[in-house]
């Protein structure tokens, strides 16, 4: 296809994202950047969420992961049922009765001021980290299949993307990523299931023949019986509730567009019927990765040795017309991340960092210029971290990802759930930092010698389990019985 028509859609469908931005934040304020004025409709929140939840990563990734690991992330996406059921009851109630606008203010309220500024940290880490990852991923296929073949520098391309994030969120900030997560949704979806569709056309079988010759083949695996495997299915399933717990409901970025639903019920019936949608859209992207891999058994096309090429090196190679669906997809999937991440950074840092909350030294003009400035830093380091992370692109990114979180959310783990179920004891405020550190770094030992430690046992995506139990373990190390008064949940 044409680079300069690919060009033209990426320039096409960036218009309708400034168009969205201009309608929805008319009369924009810090409130409306932060909070949405506490306004969405649920089921506009749940739909958008879809997109943001899955980004680009899912989009090419769970596709490709297929080759290698069959359907066993399909128990990660039962778990996933489990977590979200665990964030409508017991973390929602409790965000929505503190009236948080930023979720680490919470571990302020109960611990104290260094807690929060940690819980914060670990956030503002593992977002930059995974978001920037997955706008890497967009912008390396588009470079690679597409881009280089005009004579535009990677370095180039990336900085595009992230100017246009940064101008399409710079005035409406949530309120307008809710709206803009509606219509990246509408298009990853859409060139998913027209991709599997023309597939299955031009193979002459049906999804369900395609699906019980899967299953003969073993693609279809999704029970692994090892224990000791990285892929064992309760293993996968326990994973997957806690990565839900950690990714969604202790990520400012998730749970900053449920708290712009107008009540905690509404917030809990978007939850909801989110999390059911998910695992029929992960189930859709499971069933794409086979037809890929048949695809290719049938024609003798050959696939690319990364995993995350294997969706576009399909799509490229088809006609024009998947290819331009692919590619609004594609350029849909990396917008639907990257953009609430920005914004869910800006609140982070202005509230927990630069304590908004408490601020009456500065007015809303001052705090606007404050935010805008945080705003831009932010995407600054996105392409830093884009820049410095392309030459150590091997491995599937969702496994990156994955063990990226495992790491960096396993201290939040922990530390929420000290808070919500030890209620008259409190850990010294002071070594909190000190045992967030340190519980990812015996964590990251525990991993690499677990096969001689633990008789054959290979940690997978449950190390973030671990990581937060030796953040709870640490806590309860150093803490101190409390009076209910100063425990101010």
């Amino acid at each position: 296809m044409n680079p300069y028509i690919i060009a033209g859609i990426v320039v096409g469908y960036f218009g309708l994202l400034i168009l969205i931005s201009h309608i929805t934040s008319k009369r924009a304020n810090n409130d409306t950047f932060f909070t949405g004025n506490r306004k969405s409709p649920w089921f506009v929140v749940a739909y958008g969420m879809i997109g943001a939840s899955l980004s680009g990563v899912t989009f090419m990734s769970v596709p490709g992961y297929v080759q290698t690991t069959q359907f066993t992330y399909f128990g990660v996406v039962i778990g996933y049922l489990f977590g979200y059921l665990a964030i409508a009851l017991v973390l929602l109630p409790l965000y929505y009765k503190l009236n948080l606008t930023s979720i680490y203010t919470y571990l302020g309220k109960r611990f104290g001021s260094n807690s929060q500024k940690t819980g914060a940290s670990f956030f503002i880490l593992s977002r930059l980290l995974g978001s920037a990852l997955r706008m890497y991923l967009v912008v390396f296929v588009l470079y690679e299949f597409v881009f280089k073949y005009i004579g535009i520098p990677f370095w180039c391309l990336a900085l595009f993307f992230i100017l246009l994030i940064l101008v399409y969120t710079f005035k409406g900030g949530i309120k307008t990523v809710i709206w803009t997560d509606t219509l990246q949704t509408t298009f990853m979806l859409l060139s998913t299931i027209v991709t599997a569709i023309y597939l299955l056309k031009e193979m002459d079988i049906s999804l369900f023949d395609m699906l019980r010759d899967a299953a003969d083949a073993g693609y279809t695996k999704v029970y692994e019986s090892d224990w000791r495997s990285n892929n064992f299915f309760w293993k996968q399933v326990i994973s997957g509730a806690f990565i839900t717990i950690a990714m969604t409901g202790l990520d400012q970025d998730m749970m900053q567009k449920n708290l712009t639903c107008k009540s905690l019920r509404s917030a809990q019936k978007n939850m909801m019927s989110f999390s059911l949608s998910l695992i029929v859209v992960n189930f859709l992207f499971l069933a794409l990765g086979v037809a890929l891999l048949f695809y290719a058994n049938r024609t003798g096309f050959q696939l690319p040795e990364k995993s995350d090429s294997i969706f576009p090196a399909v799509a490229f190679h088809l006609n024009t017309f998947t290819c331009l669906v692919f590619v609004i997809g594609l350029v849909a999937a990396g917008y639907s991340s990257a953009d609430g991440t920005l914004t869910a950074l800006t609140t982070t840092f202005c509230f927990d960092i630069l304590d908004f909350g408490k601020d009456n030294k500065h007015s809303e003009e001052q705090k606007m210029k404050i935010r805008k400035m945080v705003h831009i830093g932010f995407a600054a380091v996105y392409f830093a971290i884009i820049m410095i992370f392309k030459p150590f692109h091997n491995d599937s990114l969702i496994k990156t990802l994955f063990d990226i979180a495992g790491y960096t959310y396993g201290p939040l783990l922990g530390l929420f759930c000290f808070g919500l179920f030890i209620k008259n004891r409190q850990p010294n405020d002071k070594f909190v930092p000190f045992i967030a550190i340190l519980s990812p770094v015996l964590s990251y030992i525990i991993n690499i010698y677990s096969e001689e430690l633990l008789f054959g046992y290979k940690f997978g995506f449950e190390i973030l389990i671990l990581n937060g139990l030796l953040t709870f373990i640490g806590l309860l190390l150093c803490n101190k019985k409390t009076t209910p008064e100063t425990i101010q949940q």
